[in-house]
């Protein structure tokens, strides 16, 4: 509330106790995407399944967007989920991070998306920073089932 008695209409970012994020959330993101490849790609949603939080894209997008590590962090790198590009990568020029990753040679399909398939980052396991546990193996499907 401010002095007024009324409440502020000035949107703040969730705590990290609302969140339940640790304090150094932003920290491992920003580790995370400093190891994206250059010509590669990832999505905020599986920079985030990556460091075991799967449903806090939208917390990746609120790291990226208050980076303070400057080109040492390739933010760049990090795109929508359908693959395209931010909207508010770079206020008042929509096309900046389209070129950055062109210029590392990120080919863009006609409808205006990363294509995927080609550069998408795909880690070997293992090596990620996750909280999870890993999977059990699943049983092979009896002989003769589809």
């Amino acid at each position: 509330m401010n002095p007024q008695g009324r409440r502020s209409r000035v949107r703040r970012k969730p705590s990290s106790e609302s969140t339940g994020r640790p304090e150094g959330f932003f920290d491992r993101v920003y580790a995370l995407v400093s190891r994206i490849p250059y010509g590669k790609v990832a999505t905020y949603g599986q920079i985030a399944r990556m460091l075991g939080a799967p449903r806090a894209a939208r917390i990746v997008g609120w790291a990226m967007h208050d980076n303070p590590h400057g080109s040492r962090v390739p933010c760049h790198r990090v795109i929508q989920q359908g693959g395209t590009c931010s909207p508010n990568f770079q206020i008042g020029d929509p096309g900046a991070q389209r070129r950055l990753l062109e210029e590392e040679g990120v080919q863009f399909l006609l409808g205006g998306r990363v294509d995927l398939e080609a550069h998408q980052w795909r880690p070997t396991l293992g090596r990620v920073p996750s909280r999870r546990t890993p999977e059990k193996p699943r049983a092979p499907l009896p002989k003769g089932r589809p």
